[in-house]
């Protein structure tokens, strides 16, 4: 059996509901085999990047524990877009569900469907404001540290949620 490993992951969802699509998507993060959903963060409301032209986004963080290989959890997460009609049609575009892996212990890897650290993660105040409310002293391989980032950015665009969909 694998070590159990650290994984952050990124959520986000524009279309369909998007409060609702996140909190429906960690019931289903909760269900992949030999994974723990550890903590999650609030749900922000964030401007999009590049493509403005579309709703506003829910971002969140979550930290997992898991067996699993990169791999293998990227194919559980592919499901669970999938079962959320996530379609890649637009980078930068809407959609109902996407699940990004930002860290993963501190294995780097770059492959065609995975690079780990996620290579824009420390750019996005709607992945660092969210990280930084449940692992504030955690450091991005090659890049720094999550708060000192954070403050290097523009956050005038993102926004916490109060509460958040059951």
């Amino acid at each position: 059996m694998n070590p159990r490993a650290t994984v952050f992951l990124g959520l986000g969802s524009n279309l369909e509901q998007p409060l609702v699509q996140l909190s429906r998507a960690l019931r289903e993060i909760h269900e992949i085999p030999n994974t723990a959903l550890v903590r999650v963060s609030s749900f922000y409301d964030t401007v999009p990047i590049g493509l403005a032209e579309q709703p506003n986004f829910v971002n969140a963080v979550a930290e997992l524990q898991t067996t699993l290989n990169p791999s293998e959890l990227l194919s559980h997460l592919i499901e669970i877009e999938a079962a959320h009609q996530r379609v890649r049609t637009v980078r930068d575009g809407p959609r109902t569900l996407d699940l990004d892996i930002l860290l993963f212990d501190n294995i780097s890897m770059n492959e065609p469907m995975l690079t780990i650290p996620h290579p824009r993660m420390h750019e996005r105040a709607f992945v660092l404001w969210p990280l930084a409310e449940i692992a504030p002293e955690l450091a991005i391989p090659g890049r720094g540290y999550v708060l000192e980032l954070l403050v290097a950015l523009d956050v005038s665009g993102v926004r916490k949620y109060e509460e958040r969909a059951r």
